[in-house]
């Protein structure tokens, strides 16, 4: 008998591999804008399932997905300019989208693995901005929910085949 062969893929994947963007351009131009001072990432895909049980089941439970929805749940170390004080102008704009009707309302996304893996989808989405508060030894950090609206489109991952990054957080 033949030993089985290990699998390749035995470096774990890090949390902080994902990057988010949003889409500052005008006129339908992309201009994408590094969101920073993201301390959790979570993008979620949640289905809707309908029973489609029929007689021809004996008696098993059948499903179907007939719906998609996502999100992006992160938090944010609220970044502020240090000689002028002003917030990170990507930051404001998810906070001025969270107060916003209409079109104001809506920002377009996207996230991808920063280590070039094909890792990347891109979205519009509604913002919540949920500031955790906290007592004076605590630093300024955001909940920020980024719920779509519509697709999320699978794209080619904006870094390509990016250098790996090191535990340092630079390029290895």
């Amino acid at each position: 008998m033949s030993t089985p062969t290990p699998p390749a893929e035995t470096v774990t994947a890090l949390a902080r591999r994902y990057r988010l963007e949003l889409d500052t351009g005008k006129d339908g131009t992309p201009a994408w804008a590094v969101v920073p001072g993201v301390t959790e990432f979570t993008p979620k895909i949640e289905p809707t399932q309908q029973d489609v049980t029929t007689y021809d089941a004996e008696g098993w439970s059948e499903q179907a997905v007939t719906m998609l929805a996502w999100s992006v749940e992160v938090t944010l170390a609220h970044r502020a300019h240090p000689t002028t004080g002003r917030f990170n102008a990507a930051q404001e704009t998810l906070r001025r989208a969270s107060m916003s009707f209409g079109a104001a309302s809506y920002v377009r996304v996207r996230y991808y693995d920063r280590n070039g893996a094909p890792d990347a989808q891109e979205g519009t989405a509604l913002v919540t901005w949920e500031p955790e508060g906290g007592g004076p030894d605590e630093v300024d950090t955001i909940k920020v929910t980024l719920t779509g609206s519509g697709p999320l489109v699978e794209i080619p991952n904006p870094v390509g085949d990016a250098p790996p990054v090191n535990n340092k957080g630079g390029d290895a």
